[in-house]
């Protein structure tokens, strides 16, 4: 029996369809981590040592990563494990480090789900039970791909037992176990453990190659960001991959999808590097007022004083580099200003006061961290760093000091018409107390005191004649015949000696010669070795005017006669008359007597 069909509802419009669930956000760590040895930035070495180990067959059981937070440690070893497993789709092939091309296990090794590659983090997983399932695990082949491997993160952080407990696995594990270790601690991993990996220490990533890595991902991104930013946020990285994408990340949620450098200042708590500069102008000058100034509005503007401290020093450190190699100034991570006026100071600052304001920040910035109220401590850092800037050098401190007068006679009277005291240790005290002291001595007169004995002055050393004179005077008859025979004088002047030494010399003469005049002369010299050829030594000279006089002897008629009536004779020695009057008496003006005593202690220091 037929069914009678039910009336036709009414027609009801399609539901619309449900939303697509929204894609969760990830970080650009996590978003741009590497995938390949092709994607790491910063670790040439190590790819290239990799790629050839590979190439040959040279495979080691066990590799250990080392380095930094944020350099890619544990990417570098699932790109490791990747490429130790990997196969093409189709089949066949080896181990290899062309991972341009996706193989069968590559998906689930980056996504950390492969079953025959395992990641350990040893910071919860320390004790000898979690390294005992590694060992009794090792013995049964891989289920899919060619090599089990295990990734140990933080591998410094296993207990005594159980880096004891893998070490024999480790030596001599089974063909099909690799294990790949991790760590930013390695000299807490035990040297036992280390011999039995090949090791690669991850560098830091320079500032130039993070910030051209940066501007690439801003590039996809499609985030406009200036070229300062990039220089602040590689620089504040300090060479780790990872801190640099967080500090971006950060920035573009605070920017909104743009970044500048001033932000990048303002989110950091970072100061105007221009205005860095400034402080550190106005500190050089010594001119205070102005570095306070400049202090107290990047304070006010919210950057931190001990960021401030360390902006300096690291402007200085910029700067002493400029000194020493000009070239650094080509650094990409630079930016304009710094190239520019770092230069420029560079060429008008001295070395000396460079490296103390260094040591000046160095301690201040840790005074600044440590005080309770940082932003007087930094102040009272730039006093002394500003006041510092136009103190002589220890050196001529002690130039000075030699030049003052040693007399220590009484201090004037009223009846001295208001002379100027003499240079006692009252009128010399610096500083307002040391005026008050000064007019105390010339108001109450100084009771008299003996005389003191003028300090002897030390030899006077002109020209290299007079250090062999001096050698002689002090009865070092070695020394004075290896100046005169083995020393090729190159330059001289007051404090320092440049000396070349003749083939055969003695190679300690400069340095015995620096030990002589310290001794001597109560003064440091500066004695140093040349590569220059020098002058004639002082024999040569001597034995070069020797043989002029006597060719100017032999060319005398009544020498040449007598040589020609003595057949054979020759000149064995030229002297004047003046050489023997000198010498008959020198005797008599070392002893101070003429009876006749022949004491060596008369020999002439020209002998």
């Amino acid at each position: 029996m037929p069914v009678a069909a039910p009336p036709q509802a009414a027609a009801t419009p399609p539901a619309a369809p449900a939303p697509a669930a929204a894609t969760p956000y990830r970080v650009l760590a996590r978003k741009y981590r590497p995938q390949n040895f092709d994607d790491l930035i910063g670790q040439e070495a190590m790819v290239r040592t990799l790629s050839n180990a590979f190439a040959s067959g040279r495979i080691a059981q066990a590799y250990i990563l080392t380095g930094v937070r944020g350099v890619g440690k544990t990417t570098t070893a699932r790109i490791l494990a990747r490429a130790l497993n990997y196969e093409p789709m189709e089949g066949g092939g080896g181990p290899s480090l062309d991972l341009s091309v996706l193989g069968k296990h590559c998906k689930d090794i980056i996504e950390s789900r492969h079953v025959d590659v395992m990641e350990m983090d040893a910071a919860s997983n320390t004790s000898i039970n979690d390294i005992r399932e590694i060992i009794d695990g090792s013995r049964y082949r891989p289920v899919m791909a060619r090599y089990k491997v295990y990734i140990i993160d933080e591998v410094h952080m296993l207990s005594t037992a159980a880096f004891n407990g893998l070490l024999k696995t480790l030596e001599e594990p089974p063909e099909h176990v690799k294990f790949i270790f991790a760590t930013t601690e390695i000299r807490k991993v035990p040297v036992t453990v280390l011999s039995r990996c090949q090791r690669f220490d991850l560098r830091r990533v320079e500032a130039g190659t993070l910030a051209s890595h940066l501007s690439k991902i801003c590039a996809k991104e499609d985030v406009t960001v200036d070229a300062e930013a990039l220089s602040i946020v590689s620089r504040a990285a300090e060479g780790s991959v990872r801190d640099s994408l967080s500090l971006l990340d950060q920035a573009i949620a605070h920017g909104g999808g743009t970044v500048s450098g001033e932000e990048i200042r303002r989110l950091l708590g970072l100061a105007d590097k221009a205005r860095v500069i400034d402080l550190f102008d106005a500190l050089m000058r010594g001119d205070m007022p102005r570095a306070l100034g400049e202090f107290r509005d990047q304070y006010d503007a919210g950057a931190d004083p001990a960021v401030i401290l360390t902006d300096l020093a690291e402007f200085t450190h910029l700067v002493t580099r400029l000194k020493i190699v000009p070239s650094s100034a080509e650094d990409a991570s630079l930016v304009e200003a710094e190239r520019l006026r770092g230069k420029e100071m560079a060429e008008g600052l001295s070395m000396r006061v460079l490296s103390r304001t260094w040591q000046m920040l160095s301690k201040g910035i840790t005074e600044v961290q440590q005080a309770a109220k940082p932003a007087q401590a930094a102040e009272m850092v730039l006093v002394r760093l500003a006041y510092a800037s136009d103190l002589p050098t220890p050196d001529e401190t002690l130039r000075k000091l030699k030049d003052m007068p040693t007399d220590g006679g009484s201090a004037p009277g009223p009846s001295s018409g208001g002379g100027a005291p003499p240079p006692g240790p009252v009128a010399m005290a610096a500083g307002g107390g040391g005026a008050r002291l000064a007019i105390a001595a010339r108001s109450e007169p100084m009771p008299q005191r003996a005389p003191q004995p003028a300090a002897v002055a030390g030899p006077q050393l002109r020209t290299f004649a007079d250090v062999v004179a001096l050698a002689v005077q002090k009865r070092d008859l070695l020394l004075k015949h290896a100046l005169e025979t083995n020393a090729r004088l190159v330059h001289f002047e007051e404090g320092r000696i440049e000396l070349a030494i003749t083939e055969g010399g003695d190679p300690n003469l400069v340095q015995t010669l620096a030990r002589k005049l310290l001794e001597w002369t109560s003064r440091r010299w500066l004695v140093s070795l040349s590569s220059k050829q020098g002058a004639a030594t002082i024999a040569e000279v001597a034995q070069a005017r020797r043989e002029e006089r006597e060719d100017g002897i032999r060319a005398d008629p009544l020498v040449a006669a007598v040589l020609a009536h003595f057949p054979g004779a020759q000149i064995t020695d030229v002297r004047t008359r003046e050489d023997v009057a000198v010498e008959a008496l020198a005797p008599m003006e070392e002893t101070g007597a003429d009876d006749g005593s022949d004491d060596d202690e008369g020999l002439s220091p020209f002998d």
